[in-house]
């Protein structure tokens, strides 16, 4: 089969070899992927890659081998998966775990959007809680986990404020539920009952001050790539009290959630935000595109199967 590798050279960042198709173990299921979608942080990983790297975490596709323990969706079975890695490739190794079926009215290109950014939108807002009738403020808001978090937070009853760099984007979000649209964090005006925090640097000790006092801020990404200080006597006139909580999504199984996701899709109740979709010979320049935040929305790349 092919598969795209890294090549260490951020001009041409990924290209095709030519491997084995994957030997599943006895709880992973053999799919054949129809698409993919690259995520922001796979770009970076692709700047200096580790020595046997295989990126590729969120895919969709036709399930042609079952696991061998039982487990899992039937041979012919469309389903939307997150791998730990291996998705760039026409065959990708699934634990069942990580699996969801798809039904008839969701296509590959939706369902492969679907899973790192969507699983953590829900994992951040359970780590809140109830969202209903709580001020929250979610900066970095233009990627694909903003999007998410704002359509679920305010169909669950929150007022959010979102922090996004271009009108254009924040229009849409205002779409999504969005009660605010600020485009700098220090515009907002809290205080806040929950901040969600993505950009670190100096946009997050911005962020902490716009914690009500007893707060709670949750800190979930660093965009920004740049480490942020904090001053413990600033939160003295401020945040008194404020918890900062550090959250990675990570954490199998991955199922459940994808199946929810699924279902709220397939509800009309969440609706992924695709900004290209491409043949995956084209991968390098969408990649490229992608890490310099040229594409709005999610990129999705296919592999040609469900043509």
């Amino acid at each position: 089969m092919r598969r795209l590798i890294a090549t260490g050279d951020m001009t041409r960042p990924v290209d095709f070899t030519d491997v084995p198709p994957p030997a599943p173990e006895a709880d992973e299921a053999l799919i054949k992927v129809e698409a993919f979608a690259p995520n922001r942080g796979e770009t970076f990983l692709l700047e200096r890659p580790a020595a046997g790297l295989l990126p590729g975490k969120d895919i969709a596709g036709l399930v042609v081998q079952a696991a061998a323990d039982g487990s899992g969706p039937g041979v012919g079975t469309r389903a939307v998966g997150h791998p730990p890695r291996g998705g760039w490739a026409e065959y990708a190794a699934v634990p069942t775990h990580s699996l969801a079926v798809l039904p008839h009215g969701i296509d590959s290109v939706r369902a492969s959007a679907l899973p790192l950014a969507g699983i953590t939108a829900l994992r951040l807002l359970r780590t809140v809680g109830s969202p209903a009738g709580r001020r929250i403020l979610l900066t970095g808001a233009s990627g694909g986990v903003g999007h998410y978090v704002t359509e679920l937070a305010a169909a669950a009853g929150a007022r959010l404020t979102a922090v996004t760099a271009t009108p254009e984007r924040g229009k849409r979000l205002a779409e999504l539920g969005a009660a605010e649209v600020v485009h700098d964090v220090a515009e907002a005006q809290g205080p806040f009952d929950v901040v969600l925090e993505s950009t670190g640097g100096p946009h997050l000790p911005v962020a902490v001050s716009k914690v009500r006092p007893g707060g709670l801020l949750i800190w979930f990404g660093q965009a920004s790539r740049t480490p942020a200080t904090l001053d413990f006597f600033e939160l003295l006139g401020g945040p008194e009290g404020v918890t900062i909580q550090h959250f990675h999504y990570a954490g199998a199984p991955y199922g459940p959630d994808l199946a929810a996701l699924v279902h709220l899709v397939e509800r009309g109740r969440l609706h992924p935000e695709i900004g290209r979709v491409a043949d995956w010979t084209e991968a390098a320049g969408t990649l490229v595109d992608l890490r310099e935040r040229r594409i709005r929305g999610k990129a999705v790349l296919t592999t040609g199967a469900a043509r």
